[in-house]
């Protein structure tokens, strides 16, 4: 009987507690595309930022690759990859959790006197405080703090001490200093009554209000069935979706105040609005030529 790889033995055991894992090299970082794959060449896969049609049965995609499925963990695919490995990773976005990664001394001395406790991880270096709720990734926020979440990987150091605590204002703000994009010509996210689509503004859209109104309430009824995590993703794929309904009308079609509602219902259940912008925005700017 061969014997279980001791970071496979690990990542089992932390994907039947729905930690999705997957294994790092010796140097910490992920391990290569194959070369089907190599400068995504292969689309990327569907929970990527950019879903695409990837198939592969090997840890490519880094972050991407994670997963809970133990027939994925322990396939001959993955199985070079095990014997190599020299700790085992975990997408933090997708077990539904933010790790406020510390590098140095110093920078553990600036959440103690900054942010709320919460569960703590020893590093080699300084220490991971993980909170509970998801928010967009970011390297170098503040000297010696990177945040890692959403469409990132952390190293699994252990199950730390402590109770965690909910994603604090003060770590969302670290990245919204840097993602928050101006809005496009029209969108208001202070304005205190809501946008709604209007005829009256999308007066060269060729379809019907019924036609519009369906099918956005089942686009946002989708964002919203996801209270837990995946909503951003969801909103992204919303705003493709209605977005691509109207690459051939003459226009204007009021697709800001679409995007407003799409906002609206993933700020709902609780992403980051930033976070929410710049997904709505990318879903839209991948029909339409434009990303924020």
């Amino acid at each position: 009987m061969t014997a279980v790889p001791a970071a496979l033995s690990i990542a089992l055991r932390l994907a039947a507690g729905g930690l999705p894992v997957l294994p790092l090299r010796a140097g910490k970082g992920p391990f290569g595309n194959c070369t089907t794959c190599a400068d995504n060449a292969c689309g990327g896969r569907p929970n990527m930022k950019a879903p695409g049609p990837c198939l592969c049965p090997r840890p490519c995609h880094a972050w991407a690759a994670a997963t809970t499925a133990p027939e994925v963990l322990s396939s001959a695919p993955w199985a070079a990859a095990w014997a190599r490995a020299g700790v085992v990773g975990y997408h933090p976005g997708g077990a539904g959790v933010t790790v406020v990664d510390l590098d140095d001394a110093a920078a553990v001395d600036w959440a103690r006197t900054t942010l709320p406790p919460t569960r703590t991880v020893t590093t080699t270096r300084g220490e991971h405080w993980i909170y509970r709720g998801t928010m967009h990734s970011s390297n170098h926020v503040r000297p010696g703090v990177d945040i890692k979440s959403l469409m990132a990987y952390a190293r699994w150091l252990g199950p730390g001490a402590g109770i965690m605590a909910v994603l604090p204002p003060a770590v969302l703000a670290l990245v919204e200093r840097e993602e928050t994009t101006r809005p496009r010509a029209g969108v208001d996210s202070s304005s205190p009554t809501p946008a709604r689509w209007d005829r009256n503004v999308a007066t060269g859209c060729r379809h019907t209000d019924t036609y519009i109104r369906s099918g956005l309430e089942r686009g946002l009824a989708r964002i919203l069935a996801h209270p837990d995590k995946g909503a951003g993703t969801a909103a992204y794929g919303v705003a493709r979706f209605l977005a691509g309904q109207h690459t051939h009308c003459p226009g204007p079609c009021d697709l800001d105040a679409l995007a407003e509602q799409i906002i609206d219902a993933a700020t709902a259940v609780n992403v980051p609005e930033p976070y929410a912008r710049r997904a709505v925005a990318n879903g839209m700017g991948a029909v339409l030529g434009a990303t924020a």
